[in-house]
Parts: structure tokens; sequence; C-alpha cells
């Protein structure tokens, strides 16, 4: 019997992203492919880093933990980057700025990756060690896949179906 390899589960059509990609941008595409990270690449699809929904959220925090030093009760969550209700010039000018912020500013340019055929079990087993969710599949340098815990767990649904 043959052990299940990465390149068995691995999801193929993922969601990239490239360093000038905004936040507002990232946002909105891992909000609509609801994905909570994605690999950054080049043109080439070669890996740069990775860039998580936490990633966003903790500029976002930075953000806010600013409004609240200048005694600014804004709440920067309470205001759509999409909103077109015109909101204080603070709380305004802080979602301008996020928005803006490209992913070269914020990715995590050291980033765990695995090959195509690595044992699922030594993956998983990383995973759950380090509470990663998704780890970037490489050969050779450039994006082949990205395998996720949910991929492993569909694979335990779709073989015993």
């Amino acid at each position: 019997m043959t052990k299940l390899k990465v390149r068995d589960l691995m999801t193929t059509e993922v969601l990239t992203l490239h360093p000038e990609d905004t936040i507002k941008m990232a946002a909105k595409r891992l909000a609509l492919d609801n994905v909570s990270g994605a690999p950054i690449v080049d043109n080439k699809n070669h890996l740069l880093g990775f860039v998580s929904e936490n990633d966003i959220l903790h500029v976002i925090m930075n953000y806010q933990t600013k409004l609240e030093k200048h005694n600014l009760s804004d709440r920067l969550l309470d205001y759509s980057m999409d909103s077109v209700l015109q909101p204080d010039d603070n709380l305004k000018q802080a979602s301008e700025e996020i928005s803006n912020i490209e992913m070269s500013q914020i990715m995590v340019r050291s980033v765990m990756t695995t090959s195509p055929d690595a044992a699922i079990i030594e993956v998983l087993s990383v995973m759950l060690k380090m509470g990663i969710n998704r780890i970037p599949v490489v050969e050779k340098g450039i994006l082949v896949g990205i395998i996720s815990r949910g991929d492993i767990i569909f694979s335990l649904y779709k073989r015993k179906a």
C-alpha cells in the first residue's frame, strides 16, 4: 500500500496575491474565496511570502490603538473600506491608509513549505504542532499547490463515502 503524499490531497488552484496588491484588494479576495490566507508570488509564481487574515487584522488593530491614543472613540471595524458614508476625517484617513498598504509590507517572508512528495502524516504532524492551517507546496521554488487541514479532513470523508 502506498502512503498518501501531499500531491494526492493538495489543492492546485490556489488563490495567490502579489507583493503590490493592497490590503483592500487582498481582503476582498480572501473574503470572496472564503480562505484565511494566501501565498504571495511573483509573476513567475515563485513564492515570496504569505499573508493571513491575522496579518491584516493586526494592521487594523494597530491603527485602532493609534486612534485610541489620540482619545478618538472611532472604531475602524464600524466602517467598511467600501463605504460611501462619510465618517469623520480621522476614521476615513485611517481606513484609506490601511486600504492602501501593500502585501510586501505585511507579508510573512519566512514561510514553511512542503514538497508534493512529502508524506501527508508528516505534514499534518507539523501543522498540528505549529498551529498552521495551510502550507504552500513548492517544487523548485515554484508554487504548485497548497495543502490545508481542510484538504486532509475532506480526503477522510471522500474515501469513506
